[in-house]
């Protein structure tokens, strides 16, 4: 988390506290434990089936990305509501 952290100040990113950031996907062994886009079209080789017909390998440019995000053992459970996000398009 340091170096992500860096990464972002160091290039003018302002971080403030309480800010939320994403690390990357704790996965599974199996096929239905599989978290990202990447993982489960297995790096664009294997489309996912939408509801409507269509077929998607990756997040493409104005997505909109939904974290959610707990934690409990056999007393309590932690989390966090939604963090929403939409994908822009890189500035030329």
């Amino acid at each position: 988390m340091a170096q992500q952290l860096t990464h972002h100040t160091v290039n003018g990113c302002p971080v403030n506290a309480g800010d939320m950031m994403g690390s990357g996907t704790i996965s599974g062994p199996t096929k239905d434990s599989f978290g990202s886009m990447l993982e489960l079209t297995w790096r664009g080789q294997n489309p996912l089936k939408m509801s409507d017909g269509s077929e998607r390998k990756f997040i493409n440019d104005n997505d909109t990305v939904i974290m959610r995000g707990y934690s409990k053992n056999d007393k309590v459970r932690i989390g966090f509501g939604e963090c929403v996000g939409k994908v822009l398009p890189a500035i030329e």
